[in-house]
């Protein structure tokens, strides 16, 4: 069909509500707006589907969560697990519980009993629902830290992990098999829960999942003496973390304090717009508490609390930006370094990150003596590493991070925990506090210990159609005519991703990437420095990330600072 066929049949078809059909003719007039909803369909990928709120083939509405739902559920028919049945969960955005209806009484209308979740809940809990109840799959519908005319549609296999290969592209082929609207299955809520495949989940489960927070404390009995000492400011913007987040910090004893205009779920985020907790502004109202309160941490989850966006306070009483590779790094030691001292280190401790996230990291692990290993982007190659190293070898994992601000400590969940790394950065700062410093003190420290790392993300926005084939014009002319020079310095080596590459350019050595297929160009620059693009998979957005490793402070600022000036600067011929 073209453009105008589909926008045709879905004000035609009786497989679309009048609301629906509403909506569209409100476009008649307006070509863009028509070609902007019905060019192509709103992507199914390998970790599930994210766009803009509004009827049409290329939005986030109740018949294409059906069609995805569908093409899920027909791969589980034919895998024979739909007795395990599927978790469900949602945020607080927009249409949330009523895509996460749909989805559930898609999946009854199936056969496929559910498990959902009776009021929001964040993503990290979902993850532990899905291992927790052994069930065949999860969805959890959120678009995380979206602007508010977003939403999306999270996948979650039997690990608990986003799904990943081979099912993800099994399950895509799937879903792009259904072309039909008025194929997917549903049927009532009231039918489904009579012939009991709809069932929520009861709060047992919400202790259970504390209960494993806590088992991965690595210092209860300093968290019992000091707890009392640390302040702690916290904002969930609008979304699912305050109860859980300001349970686990009460319960362990701090001096706990929540952003009382930010505490209750809003999808409109009325007070923040874009909930992010990697951009400065959204943490202003949490920032303000911590003043007010002389907090030692200011820290603030994304609406589905996976992430975590934090300041902490340095020895002169300043709060500083923990970036998230600040954060992973400062954690990572503190895992390593106590499980080191409690029980000791085992030749299978492991710790896991991304390519796209600093270098200090792996530097710390060789510190350490454990072993390290970088996925794609993505917290889901990092779960997908961990589930192969339980089925081929042995793991004793002490923790995972990827640079856009999410972690994991211990095994009990297979995502990134917003609510764990609130725990951890205040169990954290308890530890150092006895020693006499902040985590900031921690952090330099570090520094000045294996070296003066700054990493830095620069994100362009081309939105729309347009935009999408930018990104695409940018990828390409970076691969028809390599670089010689990034961010001021030589090209040392580059690694395709996407066509499984490698180019060492100092000696003309080629080679294979094992990572498995990305859009993604990777590039190692002298002096430790590296830079990597991709899009983003997420967001109408291409990512620069890049790396600099100063000898001291000052080597790194100027390091990072011609880094930045020479990266826009190429960028800028894009725009």
């Amino acid at each position: 069909m073209t453009v105008q066929e589909r926008y045709e049949y879905w004000l035609t078809s009786p497989a679309f509500d009048e609301a629906t059909r509403e909506e569209l003719r409100a476009i008649k007039d307006d070509p863009t707006a028509i070609a902007e909803r019905f060019t192509g369909d709103l992507e199914f990928g390998t970790g599930g589907l994210r766009g803009v709120i509004g009827a049409g083939t290329n939005r986030m509405n109740v018949y294409t969560v059906r069609k995805a739902t569908q093409g899920i559920a027909n791969y589980i028919l034919q895998k024979g697990t739909e007795k395990k049945g599927v978790a469900i969960s949602y945020d607080s955005r927009r249409m949330s519980p009523e895509f996460a209806d749909e989805t559930a009484r898609c999946f009854c209308a199936n056969g496929i009993p559910v498990w959902i979740f009776p009021v929001l809940h964040p993503t990290p809990m979902l993850s532990f629902a899905v291992r927790y109840l052994g069930c065949t799959a999860g969805v959890n519908i959120t678009a995380s830290h979206n602007p508010p005319e977003y939403n999306g549609y999270k996948l979650y296999w039997q690990d608990g992990a986003q799904v990943t290969v081979p099912d993800d592209e099994l399950i895509i082929a799937e879903v792009n098999k259904i072309t039909d609207y008025a194929e997917p299955k549903t049927m009532s809520r009231e039918d489904a829960i009579a012939a009991g495949l709809y069932r929520y989940i009861t709060p047992d489960l919400d202790e259970r999942y504390y209960e494993n927070v806590r088992q991965w404390i690595k210092r209860p009995d300093v968290v019992a003496k000091e707890a009392k000492n640390i302040t702690v400011a916290y904002t969930p913007l609008h979304g699912t973390g305050a109860v859980p987040a300001m349970h686990m910090l009460t319960s362990l004893g701090f001096n706990a304090h929540v952003v009382k205009e930010q505490e209750k779920p809003d999808g409109e985020f009325p007070t923040v717009g874009y909930p992010n907790p990697e951009d400065p502004k959204a943490l202003k109202m949490v920032l303000e508490l911590a003043e007010e309160i002389h907090a030692d941490l200011a820290l603030a989850n994304d609406p589905d609390a996976d992430r975590i966006g934090s300041y902490v306070r340095d020895s002169e009483g300043r709060l500083q930006r923990l970036t998230g590779n600040m954060m992973g790094a400062l954690l990572m030691n503190y895992e390593i370094e106590s499980a080191k001292e409690i029980r000791g280190l085992r030749p299978d401790s492991t710790a896991i990150s991304t390519i796209v996230s600093t270098n200090m990291t792996g530097a710390i692990a060789r510190k350490f003596g454990v072993n390290y290993y970088e996925t794609l982007t993505g917290f889901k190659h990092i779960c997908g590493k961990m589930r192969e190293l339980e089925e081929t070898a042995s793991m004793d994992f002490l923790f995972g991070y990827e640079e856009s601000y999410g972690c994991l400590v211990g095994t009990y969940a297979r995502d990134k925990d917003g609510i764990m790394a609130v725990t951890a950065l205040a169990e954290a700062a308890c530890y150092y506090k006895t020693k006499g410093k902040t985590l900031w003190d921690v952090l330099q420290d570090l520094y000045a210990e294996i070296g003066y790392y700054r990493d830095i993300n620069i994100p362009r926005t081309f939105k729309g159609l347009e935009g999408a084939e930018k990104i695409r014009g940018i990828m390409n002319f970076l691969r028809n005519d390599p670089p010689k020079e990034m961010g001021g310095l030589p090209v040392v080596a580059i690694r395709d991703y996407k066509e499984h590459k490698t180019l060492n350019l100092e000696t003309g050595e080629e080679g294979v990437t094992t990572l498995p297929t990305s859009n993604v160009l990777y590039y190692e620059l002298t002096d430790d420095a590296w830079v990597c693009v991709r899009p983003s998979g997420t967001e109408p957005k291409i990512k620069l990330y890049c790396g600099i490793c100063g000898k001291d402070k000052a080597d790194a600022d100027v390091k990072e600072r011609v880094m930045i000036e020479k990266l826009n600067a190429f960028m800028d011929q894009f725009e």
